[in-house]
């Protein structure tokens, strides 16, 4: 039995805002199957505005649309089908095996009061093996190293088919190994991505599309190509940066004596 991949979707934000200036109208549309890294300094509004994205926060103004429907408009189930949310920090106490965490995954899935079907054991057991989790599955999760946890959520999200996955700081706290490694298995995941990030040096090879935040507004989107330049990320994070090849930055302070610093 073949677990066909989930329809990747599109993404449109039309003028979303939340928190009287915590994030300011955003506008843009993120096509099927792209990867759209959102970056910025601390406070720049991205775990707001992923909050909106995966439907915990409303927007005060402007519309959330996946594949053209406005996500406040359809039922919570029918959302939670379509995207699913891997966040920053996850809890070590579960009392639950990695096999019982990813079948977590399938409940947008199943009707109120049923069991688990042999359709839900085959994709479980599929996510399992796409994240290379299978000798896992029996451990119990608050055993494992973070690079291990974090592996374990993307497999539940999988596990949910959703044609949209939203990261916040996929790779925080993970040593660099496991950074680029959860990197590259979100990047083949096939579906729709959004992932904010600390990491300038990650972008490259990871995403297809950057929206740059600072203080709530944001200063660009579009192709990483096009939008990853010492001078805005200068303007963004207020540092120095110096391409040294193959899309990375050496980073410096400014010096306190100059007058100019960046807007």
């Amino acid at each position: 039995m073949s677990c066909p991949a989930p329809e990747p979707a599109t993404l449109r934000l039309e003028s979303v805002a939340w928190g009287r200036g915590i994030l300011a109208p955003v506008t843009l549309t993120l096509q099927p199957g792209r990867v759209l890294g959102v970056l910025g300094a601390n406070g720049a509004g991205k775990s707001t505005l992923l909050r909106m994205i995966y439907r915990f926060h409303r927007p005060e103004t402007g519309r959330v649309l996946l594949d053209g429907q406005d996500i406040h408009l359809l039922p919570a189930r029918a959302v939670a089908q379509r995207i699913a949310a891997v966040l920053q920090e996850q809890p070590t106490d579960f009392a639950l095996t990695v096999g019982e965490i990813v079948a977590l995954g399938r409940a947008p899935h199943r009707r109120a009061l049923a069991g688990p079907s042999a359709q839900d054991a085959h994709i479980v057991e599929h996510a399992l093996k796409r994240l290379s989790l299978q000798s896992f599955a029996h451990r119990p999760f608050g055993t494992l190293s973070g690079g291990e946890r974090q592996r374990v959520m993307v497999a539940r999200a999988l596990a949910q088919e959703p044609g949209l996955i939203v990261l916040d700081e996929p790779t925080n706290h993970l040593d660099i190994r496991h950074q680029l490694e959860v990197l590259r298995l979100v990047r083949g995941l096939g579906v729709t991505v959004v992932a904010s990030l600390h990491d300038l040096n990650l972008v490259q090879g990871f995403a297809d599309d950057l929206l740059v935040l600072k203080g709530g507004q944001a200063l660009a989107f579009g192709p990483v190509d096009q939008v990853l330049a010492p001078d805005l990320i200068a303007r963004a994070f207020g540092v120095h940066a110096v391409p040294r090849g193959t899309g990375r930055f050496d980073f410096s302070l400014f010096d306190p004596m100059q007058q100019e610093r960046p807007a």
